[in-house]
């Protein structure tokens, strides 16, 4: 074990001791690309702080629901997972292109490091979530990332949702998850879909890990 193993350890005790909650990492991989310039980029960002808000007026999924967040256009990481209880949205700006294969390699890797360090804390794991919207398609090799995602499904090591704003290549976003069907967004209802979300986390959190949550439609946010 690497001096970084350690300081990771002993990070997590503490943290852990803190909060010893089961904990369900959400991963959310955010398309900032320039097409997602203008009302796109500023309803995504106003979607965040209403996710904040109601995530955190929930007592138990503010300390079970943790939160990254990976924008991609260029690839960059916003945040690292933080409990639902310390969770600040950040502010996203659009420029660039759209590295959606690298954006979901580099955040199924943040996503397996932080599994990793809840297990070696002794710490309940529900099955996380990754939660990717995109406004485009892709304009790196993305296949790689297909196939780490399709292997994350099937293993249940992951429940991994596409959102396609105007203009994504829905056609793609099968390819990259064929179990899962991607959901057209209704115009830029991001506010909707972010609350949608959260009552969803809400499910999970109050349940125990291992159980399955039935969750409710998507028709108030997405074109169905």
């Amino acid at each position: 074990m690497t001096e970084s193993d350690y300081a990771q350890l002993s990070f997590g005790l503490a943290e852990f001791a803190d909060n010893p909650e089961s904990r369900c990492p959400v991963l959310l991989l955010l398309d900032t690309s320039g097409s997602m310039a203008g009302e796109k980029i500023r309803q995504l960002n106003e979607g965040l702080q209403e996710f904040q808000r109601d995530l955190a007026n929930d007592a138990l999924a503010a300390k079970r629901c943790e939160i990254a967040v990976v924008g991609f256009g260029p690839v960059r990481e916003v945040m690292d997972f933080t409990s639902a209880e310390h969770f600040q949205a950040p502010t996203l700006s659009a420029e660039g292109a759209t590295p959606l294969g690298e954006a979901v390699t580099r955040g199924l890797e943040m996503l397996r490091q932080r599994k990793e360090i809840i297990r070696q804390n002794g710490i309940g794991l529900y099955r996380p979530w990754v939660f990717l919207i995109t406004d485009g398609g892709p304009t790196d090799a993305w296949q790689h990332a297909a196939t780490a995602v399709q292997q994350g499904e099937a293993s249940k090591s992951f429940a991994f949702f596409s959102v396609g704003v105007a203009g994504a290549d829905m056609d793609m976003l099968r390819k990259l998850n064929p179990a899962r069907e991607p959901v057209p967004l209704k115009g830029t209802n991001f506010r909707s879909m972010f609350q949608w979300l959260s009552a969803s986390l809400k499910s999970v959190s109050q349940s125990t890990p291992g159980d399955t949550v039935a969750l409710t439609s998507p028709k108030g946010w997405a074109e169905l």
